[in-house]
């Protein structure tokens, strides 16, 4: 039995989330009362239900406490079960829930940014749990609905194999805030300078050429490729079924890119499932890359 439990901040997407994982085949409740966990479960293996997916969240209030308590329980029985958090800045959530003018489930006095931080405060310990951590500040329904069909497709294609998402990204853009692991590659001879190099990216074998001839660049992926191989395994045991790596440069335009092409082509000869993405590749601004 597959079975998931939902959670994270309120406004943050988790109904979306249950609309996805229902369209995906699994039997969905929003709201489950914490203390229900385990009969439910007692239920569910009494049955012909093999995916599960559950929200739980603050709505439950004084029950909610009761959720490290039936979790114990689920794992003295034997019972796998996987935790995704979604969670959104404070500022996107005031500005969510001004547009829709529904009230925080912690609101009382009006004062929803005082909710708001009273949640992540109750939230703290369940997302230091959780196997799967999803910003979507920066995310529509749509790309939330896109974000966990990329993650939980490959995910149901072998439940045996880790996937791993890898990102390319430009410091002066900020770093992913969902990224499992971030790599710094700035020290990396800079295709920027180069003026036939410039203005093409990190996808043109011409530029990855360039990175790739310097013995510095040879022997930091050596290095980055053993730690990489070592990790993967210790994490899945764990518990991780999916892990994001960011891979920064300073324009997310040429090294970064690169060494996201470079470590794709790594795990998919490890057998993993690997998928990529060039978050600032395209965008179009002055100064260093």
């Amino acid at each position: 039995m597959e079975f998931l439990i939902i959670t994270g901040m309120s406004g943050a997407g988790k109904s979306v989330a249950l609309d996805f994982f229902e369209d995906m085949g699994s039997f969905c409740i929003d709201n489950l009362p914490p203390a229900f966990i385990n009969k439910f479960v007692d239920l569910c293996l009494h049955s012909e239900l093999k995916k599960i997916a559950i929200v739980i969240d603050i709505r439950g209030g004084k029950f909610f406490n009761d959720l490290f308590g039936e979790l114990s329980i689920l794992e003295k029985k034997g019972i796998n079960y996987e935790i995704l958090f979604l969670e959104a800045s404070d500022e996107t959530l005031i500005r969510r829930y001004k547009e829709t003018r529904r009230k925080h489930p912690l609101d009382e006095e009006g004062r929803i940014l005082d909710a708001i931080l009273k949640e992540r405060t109750m939230l703290e310990e369940i997302r230091g749990r959780a196997n799967k951590i999803i910003d979507t500040s920066k995310m529509t329904s749509r790309d939330l609905f896109n974000e966990l069909k990329k993650i939980y497709s490959i995910h149901q294609m072998d439940k045996n194999t880790m996937s791993v998402s890898i990102i390319s990204f430009g410091y002066k853009y900020g770093i992913p805030m969902d990224a499992d692991m971030v790599f710094d590659v700035r020290f990396l001879p800079n295709p920027h300078y180069v003026n036939s190099l410039k203005d093409l990216t990190g996808e043109n074998e011409a530029v990855q050429e360039y990175i790739m001839k310097w013995p510095l660049t040879e022997k930091f992926l050596k290095k980055f490729f053993d730690f990489i191989e070592f990790l993967l395994p210790e994490y899945r045991k764990e518990g991780k079924s999916h892990l994001m790596i960011a891979i920064g440069c300073t324009g997310g335009k040429h090294r970064s890119v690169t060494i996201a092409i470079k470590l794709k082509e790594f795990l998919l000869e490890k057998g993993y499932r690997v998928i990529v993405e060039h978050k600032d590749i395209h965008r179009k601004a002055a100064g260093y890359q």
